[in-house]
């Protein structure tokens, strides 16, 4: 054995030995938005499970801030010994990498990928008194009236807004961008009739439909949800292979030793199936992945790819 590769083997054991006794101490997971957020209750669903499966403490700390590059800039510059974990989150994750092209970290440099927890697909409503009871009315009405029908959206560069924006170029249509600075403001404009219509997550819209506030018109996915079976998806209405989807995954930083991102990924994927996590998901309207380290990487650089067009072509800025 030539000294190279008796020095990688070596590596190799320190790095299973590590992996056999992790966890040793504390761990804590990132969580980019405030505490009751969909990235913050998935990391305590998860931060809890962790505690009771390994006896060890798991601490969810909330980093708020810049649309999520403070607490992902933080996890990119933890030790990449496990303990410290970050939610990688559609829009810190997918968007923010061209929406925040001079931040300090990469992605895809400084990160390793564990596993996908769960999707949350955008849904297109509007007001239930409204003129729209079908995305052909509202297309129909957009190019009767070339950029004076608005919509809302979460804020600038926000999945809300993006979403519009493909579905907009996808329709050949012109309407005009009405940000506001979340789903409760943002909803209560729909819901007042001053704005006619918006995309926003599926665990935001949900409530609102089933209670009659909001008429979901589509959903941008390419199968129908479990949730709500009876809207059709945008691809129904003309416009084939239209998805866009938010998600939820959990990240290490880059350069954790593969044996503990193999058994961190094991724990999320048996986490994520235990009948007590489906039933919470499925009470927020989450679909549950827990894929493979390798699949949620793939997906990973898809979706910057697909959102980054996005923000270039829309011309979107961070507020």
């Amino acid at each position: 054995m030539d000294l190279r590769t008796a020095l990688v083997a070596c590596a190799f054991c320190a790095a299973t030995a590590a992996a056999s006794e992790y966890p040793a101490k504390p761990i804590r997971i990132i969580a980019q938005f405030t505490p009751g957020s969909s990235t913050d209750i998935l990391a305590r669903i998860v931060a809890q499970k962790i505690a009771q499966d390994w006896n060890q403490q798991v601490v969810v700390d909330n980093r708020p801030g810049a649309g999520g590059v403070l607490g992902t800039e933080m996890g990119a510059k933890a030790s990449p010994d496990g303990y410290t974990l970050t939610m990688a989150v559609s829009s810190a994750f997918g968007i923010n990498p061209t929406l925040y092209p001079n931040t300090s970290y990469n992605v895809l440099r400084d990160f390793a990928p564990i596993s996908n927890l769960g999707l949350t697909p955008q849904t297109l409503v509007t007001n239930p008194a409204g003129a729209f009871k079908s995305v052909k009315d509202f297309v129909t009405a957009a190019k009767d009236k070339p950029a004076q029908v608005n919509f809302a959206s979460l804020g600038n560069g926000s999945t809300s807004h993006l979403t519009m924006e493909m579905f907009r170029a996808a329709a050949d249509i012109k309407i005009n961008h009405v940000p506001f600075k979340g789903s409760a403001e943002a909803h209560t404009q729909i819901i007042g009739g001053q704005i006619p219509v918006m995309f926003d997550a599926i665990p935001a819209t949900l409530p609102h439909i089933k209670s009659g506030r909001l008429r979901g018109l589509g959903i941008a996915t390419l199968q129908r949800s479990q949730f709500l079976p009876e809207l059709p998806t945008i691809a129904e209405a003309g416009y084939a292979n239209f998805e866009a989807v938010g998600w939820i995954g959990i990240a290490a930083p880059a350069k954790t030793p593969a044996p503990i991102l193999d058994k961190l990924n094991a724990e999320m994927v048996k986490i994520i199936n235990e009948p007590d996590v489906k039933e919470r998901l499925a009470a927020l309207a989450f679909t549950p992945v827990g894929d493979t380290r390798a699949q949620f990487d793939a997906f990973m650089k898809s979706e910057i790819a697909k959102w980054g067009k996005a923000v270039k072509d829309s011309g979107a800025k961070a507020d």
